[in-house]
């Protein structure tokens, strides 16, 4: 628990994918058939835009492609958080969240409680109990502890015990002002489980973007916004993760540490995966990858969002 909290935004203005380099100018010591340093300046700043802009056409090429081949809306935004390399592809359109916000809500319970009353005992009855809720079901004579609860949510996308958490932090617009304080001024949170994860095109309730969720995912996972303790226990429940293996983590090379946080909608196809990548020899990336169709009955591909993960994978290497 931070006992001095909210953060600066950790991922807000985060370096752009064009990388420019200008030289200081050195006219006066310039040969005769040699360019002036300011033009030479000018030559590498338009040679780094220009490798910039053909990798932004590659990839977005390639993600549009998936979008046809799955016939679906795909959002990506992956950082490499050591070089500030992008991809960005449909990254500021909202998207249903689905269960990614469980990742975000166990956080928030982390900072909020010691400890101490992580080990606090919740109650609850048969009546609480909600559809995929494979662990809380289990524990309704003994009820779980807050801790447990952010275990399941996570680690099984357990819907009584996001609804748990929700009512621990004070509903779901309590979440919402608490990504506000991270920076995120695009996640809306209004609903529970199941309700939140039915949608309508066109409403923004319990919708976010791609670059917001991973703004506030890089935060509480890489950023200061979390006691180190709790930042590592955070870490072990999303790199345990039992959702994921179709997704992001089916996308990223041999050899490199998925933790992710996965969502599914009722409806439209909606599947949704955020995520940190450790690699072992450069800097972790931070991946959202959100997905939807355009038919209320039509199902989703999990192969789409690994299919993108890849893209990334390959940009960011």
């Amino acid at each position: 628990m931070r006992h001095n909290s909210r953060v600066r935004p950790a991922l807000r203005g985060a370096g752009t994918a064009l990388a420019t380099l200008v030289l200081v100018p050195l006219a006066a010591c310039a040969g005769p058939t040699e360019p002036a340093a300011a033009d030479r300046g000018k030559e590498s700043q338009a040679t780094a835009t220009d490798k910039g802009t053909d990798e932004v056409a590659a990839y977005s090429r390639e993600l549009k492609a998936l979008e046809r081949k799955f016939d679906a809306r795909l959002g990506v935004y992956a950082i490499d958080t050591g070089t500030g390399r992008e991809v960005a592809y449909n990254d500021k359109e909202r998207f249903l969240f689905a269960s990614t916000f469980k990742a975000l809500a166990a956080a928030a319970v982390l900072d909020k409680h010691s400890d101490r009353d992580m080990e606090r005992v919740v109650t609850y009855d048969k009546s609480d109990l909600v559809e995929n809720s494979p662990v809380a079901e289990k524990h309704v004579d003994s009820g779980m502890t807050l801790n447990e609860l952010c275990d399941a949510a996570v680690r099984y996308s357990d819907n009584t015990a996001a609804n748990l958490l929700f009512e621990d932090l004070g509903g779901p617009r309590a979440l919402d002002a608490t990504l506000a304080g991270l920076g995120d001024d695009v996640t809306r949170m209004e609903r529970i489980e199941p309700d939140l994860s039915d949608w309508e095109p066109g409403n923004d309730r319990d919708t976010s973007s791609p670059r917001a969720l991973a703004a506030d995912l890089r935060a509480y996972v890489l950023g200061d916004a979390l006691d180190r303790g709790d930042r590592d226990r955070l870490t072990k429940w999303l790199r345990t993760n039992t959702t994921g293996g179709a997704l992001i983590r089916a996308g990223m090379p041999k050899g490199w540490t998925v933790g992710d946080k996965t969502g599914m909608g009722n409806n439209y196809g909606i599947r949704n995966d955020i995520a940190v990548v450790w690699r072992p020899d450069a800097a972790p990336l931070v991946v959202a990858v959100l997905t939807n169709r355009h038919k209320p009955g039509d199902k989703h591909d999990d192969k789409l969002i690994a299919d993108a993960a890849e893209v990334v994978a390959d940009t960011l290497s």
